[in-house]
């Protein structure tokens, strides 16, 4: 049955985003604990993992809406649920990313105590649960507060550029270590944006609403 295919459909999404949120988590940890086992456990364990959720859900997609051809707000809820799956996917990509520039962080003086990066994973993590929470609850109300909250890992994006900017001019000996953690502080910072993405979607499904909050590239 349709209604069927569709809850399992959103279970699967379930599975996927735990899956990314471990993924960012993990990456985290192992630059904060300059752990390089956690890291690339990420890359070479977790990372085909997420792969080939994505390609599963893809795929279970394609098949409900050639079975079954869903009207309405089932075709949105599959829709978005093809959309979420590829979010999720480039947010697992994120993940990767920080996990490579922690592995040669790792193996350098720390530049500064890493406060503002755990931060800022904890925001982005807590944003994609709420916001694969409404998907699964269709709320609405809970998929805008992620939209607003999308400032506050915004502000502490720009907060910790300018800070490393700052040491960048300061010393040359510090540009590499300021760049690549620039560049960590971005991928969390794309994470964020992504979810409220798959929260203007949601928007989208329960009401037919075309949200225009972010533009990603």
């Amino acid at each position: 049955m349709l209604s069927g295919s569709i809850e399992n459909l959103k279970k699967d999404v379930i599975s996927y985003s735990f899956h990314t949120q471990s993924m960012i988590e993990l990456s985290v940890k192992g630059l904060v604990e300059r752990n390089e086992k956690l890291l690339n456990e990420v890359i070479n364990e977790k990372e085909p993992i997420a792969n080939k959720k994505e390609l599963e859900i893809e795929e279970t997609c394609i098949t409900i809406i050639a079975r079954y051809d869903p009207k309405a707000v089932d075709l949105r809820t599959v829709l978005m649920a093809m959309k979420i799956n590829n979010d999720l996917e480039r947010i697992a990509d994120h993940a990767v990313n920080i996990c490579e520039g922690s592995l040669t962080l790792i193996n350098k003086p720390e530049l500064k105590p890493l406060i503002d990066i755990p931060r800022m994973a904890e925001k982005a993590t807590e944003m994609l649960n709420s916001a694969i929470t409404a998907f699964i609850d269709e709320n609405v109300d809970l998929a805008d507060s992620v939209l607003n909250e999308d400032d506050v890992l915004d502000k502490y994006h720009y907060q910790l550029t300018r800070e490393l900017l700052t040491y960048m001019i300061q010393d040359p000996s510090a540009i590499e270590r300021s760049f690549l953690l620039m560049k960590i502080s971005h991928d969390l910072e794309r994470i964020g944006d992504l979810s409220t993405n798959i929260c203007e979607d949601i928007i989208y499904m329960v009401d037919a609403k075309v949200i225009k909050h972010n533009s990603l590239n």
